[in-house]
């Protein structure tokens, strides 16, 4: 089903020193010029015994509803997407297709994606699952237009029938991250459209691709 960026930091530590005639010289590390990312994993929970561990273990690892809602939509998808490279620009359409299929036994979705993009051939991945335990869908994104990897977080609304996913990606102007969400709605068994939105040059959020996918029979 899927999708376009998210990426790493780096942390750089800069020391110097240098000799001068016998002399030491001492040399200042400029701690705003330091970056230290630490990634810390939520306390773990109280012990459980051996039969409670099992049965979490086993919820977690089960496909269930969502992941069959998942798996409606493997197959092969085509359809005629726009873009915009600006919110005040005519957007340029190509055709797109996006073939799917189950893996691990139904827990991921896997969509390898197929465009063309500013006039040059354009392929992506994205793998999609349901997280048991955190109760919500999550999804990757690689492509061959950038070296970041798009993570998405998202919930799925039963009455719109619409998948609203948001994550980060990287600005390859900047290098920082920037914010990217995008809107799967699911028409019926055989159609589904594809929003998606992230920051102009602006700064402000615009729709940067949208596309109505027709499976092939």
């Amino acid at each position: 089903m899927k999708k376009n960026m998210l990426n790493f930091f780096a942390a750089a530590l800069l020391l110097s020193s240098c000799n001068n005639a016998g002399k030491d010289e001492k040399t200042k590390t400029d701690s705003a010029n330091t970056t230290k990312t630490e990634v810390k994993a939520d306390k773990p929970a109280a012990p459980m015994d051996s039969a409670a561990m099992n049965k979490a273990w086993q919820e977690f690892m089960t496909p269930g509803v969502m992941h069959k809602w998942m798996e409606k939509s493997n197959g092969t998808w085509e359809a005629e997407v726009s873009t915009w490279m600006s919110a005040d620009a005519p957007p340029s359409k190509s055709k797109a297709t996006n073939v799917q299929h189950s893996a691990l036994g139904g827990r991921y979705v896997i969509s390898n994606f197929s465009s063309n993009m500013m006039g040059s051939p354009m392929e992506g991945i994205a793998t999609m699952g349901y997280d048991n335990g955190k109760k919500m869908f999550v999804s990757t994104w690689i492509d061959n237009m950038g070296t970041g990897i798009i993570y998405m977080t998202g919930t799925y609304d039963s009455v719109t029938k619409t998948l609203h996913m948001k994550g980060l990606q990287t600005d390859p102007f900047t290098g920082k991250d920037t914010d990217i969400r995008e809107e799967l709605t699911m028409i019926d068994d055989n159609t589904y459209s594809q929003v998606m939105y992230g920051a102009g040059l602006d700064g402000k959020e615009m729709k940067f691709m949208e596309g109505t996918f027709k499976k092939k029979k």
